[in-house]
């Protein structure tokens, strides 16, 4: 395929040789000749200059010094084009057929859409609804009356509880379990009474969630992940947590119980959000911020507590530069003793006179 064609395909616009012939698709520190790769993040700009690839998809808003033998494809989002350009020439993705493997367990009164395909020692307990084309891998658990829709991938060992219910196209990455328990007790007289939580989980559609996630189950009513939403690895979601709609989560973010969150929030790695507050559409929470009450629309907020950006690097400044305060008041007071000694040799004297 030619570079001609690849711009064709993702709407650019070509600098260098439209004749380019491309073999495969790569990172930029790993291509090699026939290589096309991709650069999104500006940092990265300067490998342009040293990458063997062969092309390379960048944004149409800046300017490049490249090596001589590179050709460019400018579009407006280097990475949507590029992932295009990986389902035209990259690796065929793997399928599997649609049917019922002879070792899952199929559960009584169990509605299958056409061509599901239902993987190795898979559990399908009794009066489950899976949708058309949906894929259910291996060793998987679906929990009574839960319900998935169509052109779902549910990766080998994940584990959907009882009375759940999964959108359409949802994507969800191996060990994830939705629909445990939410973690709620009461004490009395120093013991631990489990409460029953009894809600469930609600997923809208076009969801992707990653590996080793934990959705728990609302105690009452529900759970709810709005539509388009991305969560990342090693995420905990408590009960009774809502999140609207195209939010992302990135790894090792925990939510506590009842927080509400808004649209288009992202969430970065390892951020802490108590429970029972509420974060505003738009907003944006740094990486392992702690948030500890809400966060008002379209708010950038990072550091524990969390607070405005501005602010938290403000202070983060102000503490990088304590040793060197702390010096200076050092001074200040063996100044400050001095002067209160000659203060008092004075005052001695003035009362002899």
């Amino acid at each position: 395929m030619t570079v001609k064609e690849i711009a064709r395909l993702v709407g650019g616009e070509i600098i260098g040789d439209p004749e380019t012939i491309i073999t495969d698709v790569s990172g930029i520190k790993e291509a090699k000749k026939g290589s096309i790769t991709f650069v999104a993040n500006p940092k990265y700009l300067v490998l342009l200059k040293s990458t063997q690839a062969s092309a390379a998809i960048v944004s149409q808003n800046n300017h490049y010094s490249v090596n001589s033998g590179l050709t460019l494809i400018k579009v407006e989002n280097p990475s949507l084009a590029f992932s295009r350009i990986i389902a035209l020439i990259g690796p065929e993705p793997i399928k599997f057929k649609p049917g019922i493997h002879p070792t899952a367990v199929i559960g009584k009164n169990v509605k299958l859409g056409k061509d599901v395909s239902i993987q190795p020692y898979t559990v399908i307990e009794d009066d489950v609804t899976i949708g058309d084309r949906t894929v259910v891998g291996a060793c998987g658990y679906i929990g009574h009356y839960t319900r998935i829709g169509s052109d779902c991938f549910i990766y080998p060992h994940v584990i959907i509880r009882e009375r759940i219910t999964i959108g359409n196209r949802v994507n969800i990455h191996s060990g994830t379990v939705i629909g445990g328990d939410g973690f709620g007790f009461a004490t009395v007289k120093g013991v631990h009474h489990k409460i029953p939580q009894i809600g469930t989980v609600e997923i809208g559609d076009d969801v992707e969630i990653g590996s080793n996630v934990t959705i728990d189950r609302a105690r009452f009513e529900k759970t709810y992940i709005g539509n388009g939403v991305k969560i990342d690895n090693l995420v905990q979601i408590a009960h009774n947590v809502i999140i609207g709609d195209n939010t992302i989560i990135v790894a090792q973010v925990g939510i506590s119980g009842s927080t509400r969150i808004g649209k288009n929030v992202i969430i970065a790695g390892q951020a802490g959000l108590i429970g029972h507050i509420e974060v505003g559409d738009n907003a944006i929470i740094g990486g392992k911020a702690g948030v500890t009450k809400n966060v008002p629309p379209n708010a950038n907020v990072s550091g524990f507590p969390a607070r405005e950006k501005w602010e938290d690097m403000k202070c983060a400044a102000y503490l990088r530069r304590s040793p060197e305060i702390f010096e200076k008041i050092k001074d200040l007071e063996k100044r400050i003793a001095q002067l209160e000694k000659k203060m008092q040799r004075f005052k001695n004297e003035s009362e002899d006179n």
